[in-house]
């Protein structure tokens, strides 16, 4: 039998891969740059993949295949939301989470078939980012993390002010720190694009709200980050909420967007988890630590939001012995 990470894994991937089907086909839908266009045909073509070959190990072990997301959640001649711009920066995005993801998701695996196939998934996820990388390079779009000056000799830390201050602290960052600060504030960058598309097309007042709390949110927290990169002289990556159009026709359904705004929140926790532990200094830790309980809070008003419109499958489940009743 499948453990329970690799039918997890395997499920959650049949999800995010069958939105991704709808998100990319719209985009295509629209499209002018050839270039991009033939990293989404790609990309595309890798979700439709998944989705077969997760589908037919699921049909194998006699498992019920989950709805995900379908031709209902999608409008393909709705009008473009995002311009082609958006679209490479969404995909350098939609890569980055995927190597974290599935360098995570293999240290759980251990049935040959499974192991082989989130395997394939890693290393088509690190081709496309590559070449994701290599055409926004070439067209200018890449906000490249700061420089800082290399090392000219070896030096020894004597102060416990380079990691807790009390009336002194350490006001340069490392090198460490200062990407961090920058990958999220990209990232937030992004969750406030497509929180400002979102919210113009959504039919729903909960999720309309919940859309632009959702930026308020990212927006507060992006001028906490910019601080820390402003006081040290560093520049802070620019905002995307240029790339949306003005179109107020949904190119997704409801259910989809609330959907893809959750794997975003939950990806932006993981993120600020991977910063603390980059972290040296007590302040970034207090505020990434701060800034994560908030986010936490945000997404739980988010699942409500689905949960009340049955918008939200159940994922595979153990058995809850202790709320069996004895006869």
């Amino acid at each position: 039998m499948l453990t329970s990470a690799e039918l997890v894994f395997l499920w959650n991937t049949y999800m995010s891969d069958s939105m991704s089907i709808c998100v990319f086909k719209h985009f295509l839908e629209n499209i002018e740059d050839d270039d991009i266009k033939a990293l989404i045909t790609h990309s595309l073509d890798i979700s439709q993949q998944h989705l077969e070959i997760v589908q037919g190990i699921f049909l194998e072990e006699g498992i019920k295949v989950p709805e995900g997301f379908t031709e209902k959640d999608v409008n393909l001649k709705a009008k473009r939301l995002f311009t082609d711009v958006f679209y490479l920066r969404y995909l350098k995005n939609m890569t980055n989470g995927g190597l974290v993801s599935y360098s995570r998701i293999l240290q759980h695996i251990f049935r040959k078939d499974i192991r082989a196939f989130f395997l394939k998934g890693l290393n088509s996820t690190m081709e496309l980012y590559n070449k994701v990388t290599q055409l926004i390079l070439e067209k200018g779009l890449e906000t490249r993390p700061p420089t800082i000056p290399y090392p000219k000799e070896i030096e020894y830390i004597h102060k416990q002010t380079f990691v807790w201050e009390l009336f002194e602290r350490r006001e340069a960052l490392t090198g460490e720190e200062v990407s961090q600060l920058h990958f999220n504030i990209l990232t937030n960058r992004l969750g406030t694009g497509l929180a400002t598309a979102f919210s113009q097309v959504t039919e729903s007042n909960k999720a309309r709200n919940y859309f632009l709390r959702g930026k308020e949110i990212a927006l507060k927290q992006i001028r906490v980050f910019s601080d820390y990169l402003d006081n040290n002289s560093l520049p802070v990556p620019m905002t995307f909420d240029h790339e949306v159009t003005d179109s107020n026709e949904s190119p997704f359904s409801d259910k989809l967007m609330m959907y893809h705004f959750g794997l975003m929140i939950y990806s932006g926790i993981g993120n600020y988890g991977a910063a603390i532990s980059a972290s040296r200094r007590s302040d970034l830790v207090l505020d990434f630590s701060r800034l994560t309980a908030e986010i936490m809070k945000f997404a739980e008003d988010g699942v409500n939001i689905m949960i009340d419109n049955e918008w939200l499958e159940q994922p595979p489940l153990a058995i809850a012995r202790k709320n069996k009743e004895k006869d």
